[in-house]
C-alpha cells in the first residue's frame, strides 16, 4: 500500500500542529474482538506507536469509559506511551468523553441532557435479571445509555435469537414510560408525535440511547478535542465495522475535512460514499480478513507508510 501522505518527524522532534494523519476509531471490531471483547497486544503496540509519533488517536464507540479503560487505556500505559502523549476516548456515541496520558485517565465528562431516563433504565435491569439473564448482562458501567450485551460464553446465533426478544420488549417498556422510540424501521412515537430515544441493535449489544447520539457526534466531538489542543489533522482515517460507523467519515466529508473509510467488516454492504472506502482488499488480503484482523492490518500499514 503506497503512502498518499508525508512521513512524520523522527521520534523527539516537536509534534506537528497539522499532523499528516489523524485515527477515528470504532472500538468493538476493528480494535477489540468482538468474540473476547480483548486487544491484542499487536494492535496495542501500533497505536502506542502512531500516538507516540504525533498522529492523534481517538476512539468513537458506544462503549463505556469503564471499558475504554480497562481494555485500551490500561494496555496502552503498559505498553509505554510516552509523556506527554494524549489519548481521547468519545464513549457511549458522544455522550460521554475524556482523555487519557501516561499518567492515567483525566476527568469524565458527561452530557446528562442526552441520558436514557433512569426509571426506563431500572426497568430494563429488571427485565434483563428475570428473562433474559442466561443470554445477557445489563451494562452497569453506562452512564448515558442504557445497555445489555451478551455474554462471552453465549453462542451469538443463540444469543441474536434472545436479542430479538428483548428488542422488541424493550420497545413496549419505552412505550410505556411514554417515550418515543425507533428500532431499525420500526417508529413508535410517543403523544406528542416525537421519537426521542432509539434501540439499536450490535452483533453483541443492544444500545438504547438519545437520537441525538451516533457515531457522527463523536467525530464532532473528536475534531473539538484536537481544536483545543490546536491540532488540525491534514487528513483522516476513520474505521468502523458496522453502517452506522459511516457517520464518523460523513460529517468530516460535510465540514471539509478529507477522509477515507476503512470498513472491516464489508459484508453488511459498502454504501455508495462521495469520499474514498477502503476494505481488507485494497491491502492485497482476502475477503475473510475482518474486524480486528483487519484493523490490525490497516494500523500497521499506516505506520508503514508513515515510516513509524
Amino acid at each position: 500500500m503506497t503512502s498518499d501522505f508525508p512521513a512524520v518527524p523522527a521520534p523527539g522532534t516537536t509534534l506537528p500542529a497539522t499532523p499528516p494523519l489523524a485515527l477515528l476509531l470504532d472500538v468493538d471490531g476493528p480494535i477489540a474482538s468482538p468474540v473476547t471483547r480483548d486487544v491484542t497486544d499487536g494492535i496495542i503496540g501500533d497505536l502506542v506507536a502512531l500516538a507516540a509519533a504525533g498522529i492523534p488517536v481517538v476512539f468513537n464507540t458506544g462503549r463505556s469509559d469503564a471499558f475504554i479503560r480497562q481494555q485500551v487505556m490500561e494496555p496502552m500505559i503498559e505498553a509505554g506511551i510516552p509523556s506527554g502523549t494524549v489519548i481521547h476516548a468519545v464513549c457511549e456515541k458522544g455522550a460521554v468523553w475524556f482523555s487519557f496520558t501516561s499518567a492515567g485517565p483525566g476527568p469524565v465528562h458527561v452530557d446528562h441532557d442526552l441520558a436514557v431516563p433512569s426509571a426506563y433504565g431500572d426497568d430494563v435491569r429488571r427485565l434483563v435479571a428475570e428473562d433474559y439473564a442466561a443470554h445477557m448482562f445489563f451494562d452497569e458501567t453506562k452512564r448515558a445509555m442504557v445497555s445489555v450485551e451478551q455474554h462471552i460464553e453465549v453462542p451469538n446465533a443463540d444469543y441474536l435469537a434472545e436479542q430479538a426478544l428483548f428488542d422488541a420488549e424493550a420497545m413496549e417498556l419505552m412505550v410505556r414510560h411514554g417515550l418515543g422510540v425507533v428500532r431499525l424501521d420500526h417508529h413508535a412515537p410517543n403523544s406528542d408525535d416525537e421519537v426521542d430515544y432509539r434501540v439499536d441493535p450490535t452483533i453483541i449489544s443492544t444500545d438504547i440511547e438519545s437520537v441525538r447520539l451516533g457515531k457522527d457526534l463523536g467525530a464532532s466531538r473528536a475534531v473539538e478535542l484536537l481544536a483545543a489542543q490546536h491540532i488540525t489533522p491534514q487528513a483522516w482515517r476513520t474505521v468502523g465495522d458496522s453502517r452506522t460507523d459511516y457517520a464518523m467519515a460523513d460529517w468530516l466529508h460535510h465540514n471539509d475535512h478529507p477522509v477515507k473509510h476503512v470498513d472491516v467488516r464489508p459484508a453488511d454492504g459498502v454504501p455508495v460514499k462521495p469520499y474514498t472506502i477502503l476494505t481488507a482488499a485494497d491491502l492485497g488480503l482476502p475477503d475473510t480478513v475482518i474486524h480486528d484482523d483487519a484493523g490490525a492490518a490497516f494500523l500497521r500499514s499506516w505506520r508503514e507508510a508513515l515510516g513509524i
